[in-house]
């Protein structure tokens, strides 16, 4: 369950297969150049864009229908983005009181409208607060949110950003070099031990995968 270096190691590797993750990724960032600010109409539209690209599939209102996912979402930022811990945050540095009060972005972001008789749930507020605070949040899906706590509440949230915490406490202290210097040792200069963790646990609950013989992965049962 818990990822070792060599373990994560194996991980990041077996995703670097998956490019899409990777293209929407880029062109989020790319929309929304030097920082996402979801007080801009055109960073809420690229953030829509890029959440159904990671496969929440929020509908884009026909004309004539009212904005609802992006009036939502203008109105969680204009007060929810202040109790965001501050950009450049890493998983590892985050607070008790810090992980507090994302878990209730994350409550007020979940039960957000998304569209006429949806809100937006918790996988993509998850996703949503990954894209935010990229440095110090792990976002999730379905099965690694109850394969991990069980549910996908505020509880499991803040749960899961106390797992990640220690999980990147523990290999920074295996590694024994601050977080730029690991991500570059595996491969990612430029990503965040918060993304490579992710990974880990999107391959391990989402994916069935499992390391079995060293660094070498293969799919479970196989």
């Amino acid at each position: 369950m818990k990822p070792d270096l060599a373990t994560l190691r194996a991980a990041v590797e077996e995703f670097g297969g998956y490019a899409q993750p990777d293209r929407s990724w880029a062109a989020l960032l790319a929309a929304t150049a030097p920082a996402i600010d979801l007080s801009v109409p055109a960073h809420r539209a690229a953030a829509h864009r890029w959440l159904n690209a990671w496969g929440c599939r929020i509908r884009y209102p026909k004309d004539g229908e009212p904005p609802v996912f992006d009036e939502a979402l203008a109105a969680w930022w204009e007060h929810g983005h202040a109790a965001l811990p501050p950009a450049g945050t890493r998983i590892g540095e985050l607070t008790d009181e810090a992980i507090e009060a994302l878990g209730d972005c994350f409550a007020e972001l979940s039960a957000a409208p998304a569209a006429a008789r949806r809100s937006l749930g918790p996988t993509a507020a998850s996703k949503l607060l990954f894209a935010l605070r990229p440095a110090g949040l792990m976002p999730w899906d379905d099965l690694i949110a109850r394969g991990l706590h069980g549910g996908r509440d505020r509880a499991a949230y803040t749960a899961h950003l106390r797992l990640g915490r220690s999980w990147a406490r523990d290999l920074l202290a295996e590694a024994g070099v601050d977080e730029q210097a690991l991500v570059a040792r595996l491969g990612r200069p430029g990503h965040s031990l918060a993304k490579l963790l992710d990974e880990y646990c999107y391959l391990v609950h989402t994916r069935n995968w499992s390391v079995t013989d060293g660094e070498r992965p293969v799919p479970t049962g196989a």
